[in-house]
């Protein structure tokens, strides 16, 4: 997996042999730009969404060619569980 911060460099990467390019901290225009061209060079490739999505703001981010989106505010405000296990 290698992620990209410009449409450029995950051309290179996918270009490069890249089984994942993860699109991070892109516009949903960008984002869906980039994935679009992605899948015309390298339809293999996994395309991958993050940065900065909320459940708000997930729909802007979908689109056809992108393949999975990771949202950090899902882990971010997670409390802590504090509990033993005896065997």
């Amino acid at each position: 997996e290698v992620e990209a911060s410009s449409a450029a460099e995950a051309l290179r990467a996918a270009a490069a042999g890249a089984d994942i390019v993860l699109l991070d901290n892109f516009t949903p225009q960008a984002l869906r730009a980039a994935a679009a061209a992605i899948k015309a060079s390298h339809p293999r490739v996994t395309v991958e969404a993050s940065g900065g999505i909320t459940p708000e703001t997930l729909p802007h981010f979908l689109g056809p060619h992108v393949d999975v989106v990771s949202m950090g505010c899902l882990t971010h405000g997670a409390a802590a569980l504090d509990f033993a296990l005896r065997v």
